[in-house]
C-alpha cells in the first residue's frame, strides 16, 4: 500500500442537519468536543433527493465559521444543474473549500433522478462550474457498492469520478480491515493513486447496526454479530465490545498505511472519541488533499 503511505494523514468527523432546536444544541456540543481534537474537518450529510438541502446549508455554514473546515456533502439524484450551480456559490462565497460528492438515493415517489445521474457526472459538473476552487471528495466501496452488478463495474466507476476531477475519497464503513487493503491494491494495479481514506462505524446499538449495514451493504462478520447477540440488551458489553473491535481495527489501518480515518458519527462525541483516545491519536489537521 506504498500509494497510500506517501499521503499526509488526516482525520474528520461527520454529523447530519439535526431537525430541532435540541438536535441543534446536541450537535453544537458534539461539535465542541471534538473540536478540541482539532480534526482535519467536518462533514455534513445531504438527505436523498436534497430533502435536508437546507438544513444541510444552514448547518455547514454555521459550523465553517466557528473555526474548523466544514465540507458539505453534495448529491445530484434529483437536482438540476442550476440548483447545483446556486448551491457551489452559495459555499464558495461562504469560504468552504472542500466538498464530498455523492450520487445520492432517489426518494419514494420521485420519478426522475434529475439531469445529474452519477457522481463523475456531478464532480465533472463541480469541475466546470468552479474549477479547482474546491477539493472533491467522492465515496468508495471496499465491499462493493451495494448496486454494482460486479467488482469490475465498481471499480471503474470509481475510476470513473478520479478522472473527472475527484481528490480523495471516503469509505462507506467496513469492518473488515483486508476488504480495505485488498480495494486499496486493486486501485493501485488499475493506476488510481487519489488517497482513500477509511470511513469508521463506532458500534454502539446492535440492532441499529445490522439493520442500517443491510440497507447500505456493509457487511457485519459473522463473530460481531454472534457476540452483539449474546450480550442481548446489555448496552454496557455491547459498548465495550463494540469500541474494543473498532479501535482494534483502526490500528491496523494505521498501520498499514491508510492516510486517516473518517468518523460517522451520529451527532454523538463519546464513541468516536474514545477510540481516538485509544488510539492517542495527534491532531494532524493541515492537509494537501
Amino acid at each position: 500500500m506504498q500509494s497510500q503511505k506517501q499521503f499526509e494523514r488526516r482525520f474528520s468527523f461527520e454529523f447530519f442537519p439535526p431537525k430541532t432546536d435540541a438536535g441543534v444544541e446536541k450537535l453544537q456540543q458534539t461539535r465542541d468536543e471534538l473540536a478540541e481534537r482539532k480534526p482535519s474537518f467536518f462533514s455534513v450529510t445531504f438527505g436523498a433527493g436534497g430533502s435536508t438541502r437546507d438544513r444541510t446549508i444552514e448547518t455547514v455554514l454555521k459550523l465553517h465559521k466557528q473555526g474548523i473546515s466544514t465540507a458539505p456533502h453534495l448529491s445530484c439524484v434529483g437536482s438540476t444543474r442550476e440548483s447545483v450551480a446556486e448551491l457551489l456559490d452559495i459555499y464558495r462565497d461562504n469560504g468552504v473549500n472542500r466538498i464530498v460528492t455523492l450520487r445520492g438515493d432517489l426518494p419514494s415517489g420521485m420519478g426522475s433522478a434529475g439531469e445529474l445521474r452519477y457522481a463523475n457526472e456531478l464532480v465533472a459538473f463541480i469541475r466546470e462550474h468552479s474549477g479547482d476552487h474546491f477539493a472533491l471528495e467522492v465515496a468508495a466501496y471496499p465491499e462493493y457498492h451495494p448496486q454494482a452488478r460486479s467488482a469490475e463495474e465498481d471499480l471503474k466507476n470509481f475510476q470513473r469520478k478520479v478522472e473527472a476531477g475527484a481528490n480523495s475519497a471516503i469509505t462507506q464503513y467496513f469492518y473488515n480491515p483486508d476488504a480495505y487493503f485488498y480495494f486499496i491494491d486493486r486501485l493501485e494495479k488499475a493506476g488510481i493513486t487519489i488517497p482513500v481514506v477509511p470511513g469508521i462505524m463506532p458500534i454502539v446499538n446492535y440492532s441499529s447496526l445490522i439493520r442500517f449495514s443491510e440497507m447500505c451493504g456493509a457487511e457485519v462478520p459473522r463473530w460481531i454479530r454472534k457476540q452483539l447477540d449474546a450480550y442481548g440488551d446489555d448496552s454496557e458489553s455491547i459498548r465495550k465490545f463494540g469500541e474494543e473491535v473498532v479501535t482494534e481495527m483502526c490500528r491496523k489501518l494505521l498501520a498499514g498505511g491508510a492516510p486517516g480515518l473518517h468518523f460517522y458519527t451520529l451527532n454523538q462525541s463519546t464513541p468516536s472519541l474514545a477510540i481516538w483516545d485509544n488510539l492517542a491519536l495527534a491532531p494532524e489537521p493541515k492537509i494537501s488533499f
